[in-house]
């Protein structure tokens, strides 16, 4: 689904700063237009019964400054100021609900590949962002196919980072799934295996076990993946993280894929086979509606995952 201006907000978090939209903007000779030197996260805000809630905010900033690390981008910013940037830049939009994105790109005006010179900028945007596969993907589930991609070998790209590059071949499978009619691709990785949809994590459902491919199978270490995890073990659901044949695909009782944006999805059908009967099984539910629950705060958060955010001052909720 394409987005539009229609997401678009006021304020945007840029190196200490909250500027106005208009204003967040970089030279067409930064590093990053030409060589792709960026590194992101997608993050979601709930409307609670409390108020805005950030969903696993501090795991999301770690997975940022872990990209950096890999990518030798230098912040100057401590965990701990980000977290505090995302919570400010949600109240300066006085929203209660949005998607966070905050990058690390490195700008300048130079020209070369080896961009180590170039100064790193930090921004935080917010966005009015629903359902990323749609509402009724989220309730009935989507019809995906396996795309002719593959994930980049572990000996190429760093797959644990987020970065920008890294879904050059995102928006391939993409696009080859939507012009095939379908709403999604799933990538193989390097040696065939099962690896991770375009820009979500994925698991399967087989006589009752929760199956999801491993980190060395070219995924990127997703914080919903990692939230699916711990409530399927609190669930008492048998956990299986190992390689995955394609065909496992088919065979499969319930399949769903899981991310930020996604959220939980259900899939329903894989190269026009039907999973299970069709439509979203009753672990996917069963898991999709604590997961919910749990970010929305209808039902009690165990884990800490949610940070509140404090309604400004003259604002009314």
């Amino acid at each position: 689904m394409a987005s539009t201006n229609s997401g678009r907000t006021q304020k945007i978090w840029r190196d200490g700063r909250l500027v106005g939209w208009e204003d967040a903007t970089i030279h067409v000779m930064s590093h990053v237009v030409h060589y792709g030197s960026s590194v992101f996260e997608g993050i979601r805000c709930y409307s609670t019964p409390n108020g805005p809630a950030v969903f696993r905010l501090r795991e999301h900033m770690r997975r940022l400054f872990d990209s950096c690390k890999i990518y030798r981008l230098p912040l100057e910013y401590q965990l701990d100021d980000l977290v505090q940037a995302a919570i400010d830049t949600v109240a300066a939009n006085e929203l209660e609900a949005c998607y966070l994105r905050p990058v690390v790109v490195r700008t300048g005006e130079q020209m070369g590949v080896y961009g180590v010179s170039a100064p790193v900028e930090t921004f935080i945007i917010a966005w009015k962002w629903g359902a990323y596969l749609g509402h009724d993907a989220l309730e009935n589930g989507v019809d995906v196919c396996v795309s002719s991609w593959r994930r980049a070998a572990p000996d190429t790209f760093p797959a644990l980072a987020k970065a920008g590059g890294n879904y050059l071949n995102s928006q391939l499978t993409k696009m080859e799934a939507r012009q095939d009619s379908y709403v999604e691709g799933i990538m193989l990785d390097s040696f065939g295996y099962v690896s991770e949809g375009s820009g979500e994590n994925l698991f399967a459902v087989r006589d009752g076990a929760l199956y999801t491919s491993p980190i060395a199978a070219g995924i990127l270490s997703g914080i919903t993946r990692d939230s699916v995890l711990r409530i399927a073990t609190d669930l008492g659901l048998p956990i299986r993280e190992q390689v995955l044949p394609r065909e496992f695909l088919y065979l499969a009782d319930e399949l769903f894929f899981t991310g930020t944006a996604a959220e939980i999805t259900p899939i329903r059908s894989v190269d026009r086979i039907v999973i299970g009967e069709g439509k979203p099984g009753p672990l996917t539910r069963r898991i999709q509606d604590t997961y919910m629950g749990i970010a929305q705060g209808r039902i009690a958060d165990p884990y800490g995952w949610l940070t509140m955010v404090p309604t400004p001052a003259g604002v009314e909720r």
